[in-house]
């Protein structure tokens, strides 16, 4: 059994709704960090599987877990703050994991940079099984990157970052009425007011899912463009230019999810007319590789078919990742 220490520098967040396929090998990789002193605070947001007993059978008295009904991501979240006591906060997916040195470096990089209320890393993109990943861009905004973020969600999930604990008393909670978007939401209101440090390496894998809010593609561009009206009216003057830059990144994922999570022609017709509405708002990111590529994907797309088209994508993919893989 692990002692729990008497004031945990880290509190590690984990909500966890049916995730039973996944939850014992995200909290093994906390469990596994270089850094010990931390407390897992796992918040049972009313699952109806084995979770909760899969939860209660590891023998780690640094895990504390709190059952409520259901109430969805966000509030999740917010309980788990409510219960913190670490000196950092840190937010982990139950189907996400970390590298060993996580929270090591990252707690190292907020110590090295005292104005600094954010330390985030890179990130790996997994498949929904964890047998293949590929590296995403490597990043290295510092300081004030709100105009970064507001036209880029460069921290990628919610299980990236960690935040001190004062940074999220100044901040508040996060929104459940933007759920689709409520991380982007988060990350800006931080970043209006605090610093941010970044790890330049990968430590965070991301588990792309079928089932996951990204897939909810209207859903979440509704709410991606309620985060950016309300971000937009409190931005300083000279960042104000920058709104359908943002504009245009939205509906650029819009079309991305598109691409990736429909093999059927409407799926198509609608990344389409998404990615032309991005080119309209800013035309400049035609000179952008993700632009270009998923230019490619609609062309490829349109010359086949959507399901064949589909195919030979995901066989591309998989291999890119395998290779990434065997270099890591």
């Amino acid at each position: 059994m692990t002692t729990l220490f008497s004031s945990p520098v880290v509190s590690v967040v984990i909500p966890a709704y049916n995730a039973e396929k996944t939850i014992l090998e995200t909290i093994e990789s906390v469990r596994k960090q270089s850094l010990s002193n931390f407390e897992i605070i796992v918040i049972n947001d009313g699952s109806t599987d084995s979770t909760i007993d899969l939860v209660k059978s590891i023998d780690d008295s640094r895990i504390k877990v709190f059952s409520y009904e259901n109430g969805g991501l966000s509030i999740a979240r917010n309980r788990g703050i409510s219960l913190a006591q670490g000196e950092f906060i840190a937010f982990l997916d139950a189907d996400d994991l970390w590298t060993s040195d996580k929270l090591e470096l990252q707690v190292q990089a907020l110590h090295e940079n005292s104005d600094a209320g954010v330390a985030y890393s890179w990130t790996y993109f997994m498949d929904e099984v964890g047998q293949s990943f590929h590296k995403g861009e490597s990043i290295f905004f510092e300081g004030n990157v709100l105009a970064d973020l507001l036209v880029w969600n460069f921290i990628a999930s919610g299980s990236n970052p960690l935040i001190r604990a004062q940074a999220v008393l100044s901040t508040g909670e996060f929104d459940p009425s933007v759920a689709g978007a409520a991380d982007w939401d988060y990350w800006l209101r931080l970043a209006a007011d605090w610093s941010y440090v970044v790890v330049p390496k990968p430590q965070v894998f991301y588990r792309l899912s079928s089932g996951s809010m990204s897939s909810k593609v209207e859903y979440m561009e509704s709410c991606q463009l309620d985060v950016l009206d309300r971000a937009f009216q409190s931005v300083p003057l000279k960042l104000k230019r920058l709104r359908n830059q943002s504009l245009s990144y939205v509906y650029r994922y819009s079309a991305k999810l598109y691409l990736t999570r429909s093999s059927e022609v409407k799926g198509l017709n609608n990344a389409s007319g998404k990615l032309s509405k991005a080119i309209w708002l800013y035309p400049k990111t035609l000179f952008s590789k993700e632009t270009q590529k998923l230019l490619f994907k609609v062309f490829l797309t349109r010359l086949i078919s959507p399901k064949i088209a589909s195919l030979l994508l995901q066989r591309i993919s998989q291999a890119r990742a395998t290779r990434v893989r065997a270099s890591n």
